[in-house]
């Protein structure tokens, strides 16, 4: 979701400090998304796992694990675990958003169809079980169970949340734990379990995972006001046009005048857009100061983040997660 613009990339130094353990990731993920009785499996799954990414959430298993002193075999099994959550509810999302576009290219649904799309992010969510069984780890099971619970919970509560002008922040931070930081905080935090690390180091894993997660979120929603469609991978204003209370629109709400407040019952409650509209909608954050108020917030997000890592072990890893909650935020700077 953008991650490319910016010179130093810490997901990347990630990404070659832990090499091997990436590429072990890579070939399980081939080797448990292969079915013997339903090659259409393989095909919508490799269609979307192959299309590139960067791997950051089980990159952050990875990560956590190592960064832990972790030296066994179930930290792929994790990572690949997460990747296979997150694979299945793209794939599920893609429906429900009637997407056509999944990083540059079309999307499960429009290549094969909805039906498709919807049973494979079910196989996947299986074979992720299937795989956090093979730890032996009941706690790891828990973590990760307790997350894929949250994710559909945050995505049913979207449903309903995201064109009610009611929608708080409260609301708001509850359906971005949901759809992105719940996985983040997973993945993070199985790596410090599976390397059987005290409760204080699993539990600032587990915060810089959520608070990285939701850092993340408010970022890419500040950049579909402010970014370019190579940036963020869509066109700016989609969440507008799709009617989306994200956290500068709710804050612009909140602050809303009479005329203001008819202005977004017209188009994000009721849907009725014009020509000429994000505009106006652009000068009402702005108005308000909305999006630098969004922007603080995910600064405070990011911060917290690097604040968890201070219990962790003092290592190159820890200054890279630390570096990757920056440069996340940076992309709005």
């Amino acid at each position: 979701m953008g991650l490319d613009e910016v010179a130093q990339k810490p997901h990347d130094r990630l990404s070659a400090w832990l090499a091997a353990d990436m590429e072990a990731v890579n070939q399980m993920i081939r080797d448990r998304m292969a079915s013997e009785h339903a090659p259409r499996i393989p095909q919508v799954t490799a269609h979307l796992v192959e299309a590139g990414g960067k791997r950051l959430r089980p990159l952050l298993t990875l990560a956590a694990a190592r960064l832990c002193g972790y030296d066994g075999p179930y930290h792929i099994h994790l990572a690949a675990t997460v990747e296979f959550i997150h694979t299945a509810t793209l794939l599920h999302d893609d429906v429900v958003d009637e997407s056509a576009q999944r990083r540059g290219r079309p999307t499960a649904n429009l290549l094969w169809d909805n039906k498709s799309s919807v049973l494979v992010g079910d196989y996947l969510f299986a074979r992720s079980f299937q795989l956090m069984t093979e730890t032996g780890s009941m706690r790891v099971m828990n973590i990760l169970a307790n997350a894929s619970a949250t994710i559909a919970e945050g995505e049913v509560l979207q449903l309903t949340a995201a064109q009610d002008l009611a929608t708080t922040e409260a609301i708001y931070l509850q359906v971005v734990r949901g759809k992105t930081a719940a996985l983040f905080s997973a993945a993070t935090e199985v790596g410090g379990v599976i390397a059987g690390s005290d409760e204080a180091q699993v539990q600032a894993l587990y915060t810089y995972g959520d608070a990285l997660g939701i850092a993340f979120q408010i970022v890419d929603d500040l950049l579909d006001y402010g970014g370019t469609t190579a940036v963020i991978g869509k066109n700016t204003g989609d969440d507008f046009r799709e009617r989306k209370l994200t956290l500068p629109v709710i804050k612009a709400v909140a602050q809303a005048d009479a005329d203001e407040r008819a202005f977004w019952q017209r188009t994000i409650a009721k849907g009725d857009q014009r020509d000429g509209d994000l505009e106006q909608a652009l000068a009402i954050m702005a108005r308000h100061g909305a999006m630098e108020a969004a922007r603080a917030d995910a600064l405070g997000w990011a911060a917290k983040a690097k604040v968890a890592l201070a219990v962790l072990p003092d290592h190159p890893i820890r200054a890279m997660l630390a570096d990757l909650a920056d440069y996340v935020v940076a992309r709005i700077n």
